[in-house]
């Protein structure tokens, strides 16, 4: 159970960093405030996972997390009037995104393989040498 909490704290804190990101974007650098969202928000991605997934490998949540954001950036080239009603608005737009960028599975895959990495590296930390 605590390494459920652990994982809903983590999600809460990349979803606080996110929005922070977009939000905030006026006052950090350029380079950070272009990727930061989709880096965060694949981690997100990959710690949802993880939250499901706890007693499989590390590296299943990766790989699902990577193919649940290609899925979601493909459906970015269909735009229909009723799914673009739905990116229209704000929870849409944050989930669904707006429209295709080849550029975004580069950070998509940033942002998991980081999480990945981040998640890895807490657990050997904890003296949880077992890398599930």
């Amino acid at each position: 159970m605590r390494i459920r909490i652990g994982y809903c704290v983590t999600i809460a804190i990349v979803i606080v960093l996110g929005l922070g990101s977009r939000a905030y974007a006026a006052y950090i650098p350029d380079f950070v405030s272009r990727h930061a969202g989709d880096v965060l928000w694949a981690s997100m991605i990959y710690f949802g996972f993880r939250l499901i997934l706890t007693n499989r490998k590390k590296s299943v949540s990766a790989w699902f997390a990577g193919l649940f954001s290609l899925i979601i950036e493909c459906s970015q080239l269909y735009q229909a009037d009723w799914i673009n009603g739905v990116r229209a608005t704000t929870i849409g737009a944050l989930v669904l995104g707006s429209g295709f960028l080849p550029a975004d599975l580069v950070r998509y895959a940033a942002g998991i393989l980081a999480a990945y990495v981040a998640d890895r590296f807490a657990a050997y930390a904890a003296g949880k040498n077992k890398t599930r």
